[in-house]
């Protein structure tokens, strides 16, 4: 099923159209924008320049997180990311949260994958954090229906990549195992996936609720970013 389109999506080429911003494209790269106009002038911007990424730098990942609810109404969800910056100052004893890392780790991939998004949101505080050890080499994992997968391998590579391994899924960075079907919630997702084998075969990719672990709807597939940014390589 294809994606609504944003609202305002109409909206974003004739912003592009705009004198300011087509001014813009041929003077300082580093521009500041009134807060009210941030979304209008992104989206605009985005569209009148071929120039990949856009990168908006914001004080607070709340202000960030806004920022691409906003975007969202003018441009499709693949071309904005947010690089949210790490929860905890490094050495403390509490991990960053899964989806923090996750949504880091989808983001240098997709910079450096030949598919880069339009706009990159990200506070302050994350550009100036460093990221782990070979994150650069980081690949997802991309399950679709009909590959030929070993369930055991597929359990293995997971756990390398963070996840934990339980009886019931419930949480992003999570993996449970029942027969031959695959339960992960990825750290990427707001849902977790059921993965459903016949013998080698992945027969059925399915969204599922995790309140009474139902599945919602069928998906042709699914990509799983690693749950931790320190991975465990030979290196490490």
């Amino acid at each position: 099923m294809t994606a609504p389109s944003p609202p305002l999506a109409p909206l974003a080429p004739l912003l592009a159209q705009e004198a300011a911003i087509r001014a813009v494209i041929d003077r300082d790269p580093a521009v500041a924008v009134p807060d009210p106009a941030r979304a209008c002038f992104v989206a605009g911007l985005a569209h009148a320049t071929t120039r990949r990424p856009i990168l908006v730098a914001m004080p607070t990942r709340t202000e960030a997180e806004r920022l691409v609810h906003d975007l969202a109404q003018f441009l499709p969800p693949e071309a904005v990311e947010e690089f949210p910056a790490w929860e905890t100052l490094p050495f403390e004893r509490v991990s960053p949260s899964v989806e923090t890392m996750g949504r880091r780790l989808r983001t240098v991939w997709r910079l450096r994958s030949g598919d880069p998004p339009t706009v990159v949101v990200a506070p302050v505080r994350a550009l100036v954090q460093r990221l782990g050890p070979h994150v650069e080499d980081v690949e997802p994992r991309r399950v679709e229906v009909g590959d030929t997968v070993d369930l055991d391998e597929l359990v293995h590579a997971l756990v390398a990549m963070g996840y934990r391994r339980e009886y019931q899924v419930e949480a992003r960075g999570e993996v449970a195992v029942r027969g031959s079907i695959v339960d992960v919630y990825p750290s990427t997702l707001d849902h977790p996936v059921r993965i459903d084998l016949w013998g080698d075969e992945v027969e059925r990719c399915a969204a599922f609720a995790v309140a009474d672990q139902r599945s919602t709807r069928d998906l042709p597939g699914v990509t799983i970013f690693p749950a931790r940014e320190l991975l465990a390589t030979p290196e490490v």
